[in-house]
């Protein structure tokens, strides 16, 4: 059950409407929340909800090492930064072709259903690729195609799980259910990248990801055991119009659209960046996949604190501070340019990690609460095929960019990729003015001073 926004997701990929009182110009953007962490706890006592939570960390944890692991298996196959991009770029573009389908589907059917299907067919696919892998089969060709096969999986995946969360979780304590899903992402994540470094390093690419297809599967039993509550459904006629219906509220959102528009420019530079040529860098300067399990983990540890911070503390202007931390994925970029120290790198990255993970608990909760429950999983997916739109022109383009003009710039590139769009979506009012709801519902009105 995992998402996609960078795989991060970035990969999978938002948390906390605001609930408290007036905002006043000396009021901070970030207070105390008015649900404190060990409520938020509480709520793993839910049978439903700890079976949830189980998925999200099993098949975060797989996702995790599932990139490092085939972009160091591409590398010790050809050498060749190229053929990291080719590969990586099939499975997003296969998930761009069936992403709103997938959306489509998990609004038209069982949500639960389509992420168990969604998790058996990338459980396949990344199980034949640890075959090949093992057997020493593998060719670029092949690794492609099973990549396109797992975004498609990841195409049904997310729109779902999305829908999902509500269908489990009582309107007022989404936010602390987002938080503690982030929580178990996270933590996954930085024990799955370092876990993959060491694996990679002591026993190939292959036994690493076939470590990930048991993940699936181990997801898929836990979803399947769900009984969500049953889930809103439109009047339903066609595909078309359930799609062009999808886009109609997609559209009606600007700071929605706006900030899907920012980081289909933003999700390409990562993707090109951290996960193609920082393992590249990674080989050639730094010591190879150990140190850059090393790396991946303390981006896991920062999604870890965001995760916290997230379930701690509620913003006055949610979709601002979001936005604002975004500013964080520049950072390991700029310093694998050089590069840095290792020490420095992994601080760089943990601090990608906390923004990465309020962007996305922010990002979540606004889902939840602002688009129309019905449409949720089709306005997702117009979310998810936006925001990777560009991402196979970044993968694809990084191992050439590398080849000619060299590691440094091209990160520096990718640094400015995300950098310039995310000020600009600033001048959107929207972004900076979103205000929260407050406990039963009712949209608090933006203050006319914003506090900064």
């Amino acid at each position: 059950m995992r998402g996609t926004r960078g795989s991060t997701p970035i990969g999978d990929f938002r948390q906390t409407l605001n609930r408290g009182g007036q905002a006043g110009p000396r009021l901070p953007l970030v207070s105390e929340s008015a649900s404190p962490t060990r409520a938020g706890f509480e709520q793993l006592r839910e049978p439903q909800f700890r079976r949830l939570f189980a998925a999200r960390f099993i098949s975060a944890f797989g996702s995790a090492m599932a990139p490092v692991a085939i972009a160091f298996g591409v590398l010790d196959l050809t050498g060749s930064a190229r053929s990291i991009g080719l590969v990586i770029a099939a499975q997003t573009v296969a998930q761009l072709g069936f992403q709103l389908f997938g959306g489509a589907l998990a609004d038209r059917g069982s949500r639960r259903r389509t992420i168990v299907g969604g998790d058996l067919l990338a459980a396949a696919a990344q199980g034949t690729i640890a075959l090949l892998f093992l057997t020493g089969g593998a060719t670029v060709g092949l690794l492609a195609l099973l990549m396109a096969v797992n975004g498609v999986a990841f195409a049904l995946l997310w729109p779902a799980t999305v829908g999902l969360v509500p269908q489990l979780v009582p309107r007022e304590q989404l936010q602390s259910a987002n938080a503690l899903l982030a929580l178990a992402q996270s933590g996954a994540f930085g024990l799955g990248g370092a876990a993959a470094g060491l694996l990679v390093a002591a026993a190939g690419a292959g036994w690493a990801i076939a470590l990930d297809a048991g993940t699936f599967l181990t997801s898929a039993a836990l979803v399947f055991s769900l009984r969500p509550r049953p889930q809103e459904r439109g009047d339903s006629q066609s595909l078309l119009r359930d799609l062009r219906e999808g886009l109609d509220e997609f559209l009606s959102h600007r700071w929605l659209w706006a900030i899907v528009a920012q980081f289909s420019l933003v999700v390409a530079a990562w993707n090109g960046g951290f996960m193609i040529v920082g393992p590249v860098v990674a080989e050639r300067a730094l010591g190879g996949p150990a140190v850059w399990g090393g790396i991946a983990g303390a981006f896991g540890a920062g999604l870890l604190v965001g995760g916290l911070i997230g379930m701690r503390f509620a913003f006055r202007r949610p979709m601002l501070a979001a936005t604002l931390w975004v500013l964080a994925f520049s950072l390991p970029l700029l310093c694998l340019a050089g590069p840095s120290p290792v020490l420095v790198i992994a601080a760089a990255a943990f601090l990608a990690g906390v923004g990465g993970e309020l962007f996305g608990v922010i990002w979540n909760t606004a889902l939840h609460t602002e688009v129309a429950p019905d449409k949720l999983s089709r306005v997702s997916a117009y979310d998810v095929i936006g925001s990777i739109a560009l991402a196979p022109v970044g993968e694809a383009l990084a191992g050439p960019l590398v080849e000619w003009i060299g590691a440094g710039p091209t990160l520096l590139w990718g640094a400015a990729f995300i950098i310039v769009p995310t000020l600009v979506v600033l001048l959107v009012p929207e972004v900076r003015t979103l205000g929260a709801r407050s406990p039963g519902g009712k949209r608090e009105r933006p203050a006319s001073r914003p506090a900064l």
